[in-house]
């Protein structure tokens, strides 16, 4: 293990082995001897990373159920492709709601902004002018494994 003096110099120079340092201190109960600074900053990181993550894929799927639902000259040629997306992105939410199921409090404030931002991409990606200014799905259906996909 590293000196103090060194551990506290690793965060900027070899992160890697700042997580392995920090852990072991941990584990050992050596809490005085923490870079609690950086700790409380990855810690932070770790959830804004994961809420990221989940507007991500919220966006994702908005994004090709509006492409289902309005792109028609494009329909036939891409309709597996925007299915398979929507259902990995629909998978992928699930894992992550398993792994942090308070994040699932979080999908209708994070809703409207994913709306939108879904709602842009298909504009500039498509061109059509007739996207809906607010969603016409509701929450249920976006995540519901089955919904525009039969």
């Amino acid at each position: 293990m590293t000196t103090q003096l060194n551990y506290k110099t690793l965060y900027e120079t070899d992160f890697v082995e700042w997580l392995e340092t920090t852990t072991q201190l941990l584990r050992d109960g050596k809490l005085d001897q923490l870079d609690i600074n950086n700790l409380v900053e990855e810690l932070e990181s770790m959830g804004r990373s994961e809420k990221r993550e989940l507007r991500n894929c919220l966006t994702t799927i908005i994004e090709h159920l509006l492409k289902l639902s309005y792109w028609e000259a494009e329909k036939a040629e891409n309709l597996r492709g925007w299915r398979n997306t929507i259902i990995e992105q629909r998978n992928q939410i699930e894992r992550i709601l398993e792994d942090s199921p308070s994040l699932k409090n979080l999908i209708p404030d994070f809703f409207p902004l994913c709306y939108q931002d879904a709602r842009k991409l298909v504009i500039k990606k498509t061109g059509l002018a007739n996207i809906p200014s607010s969603s016409p799905y509701t929450i249920e259906q976006v995540l519901d494994e089955d919904f525009l996909l039969d």
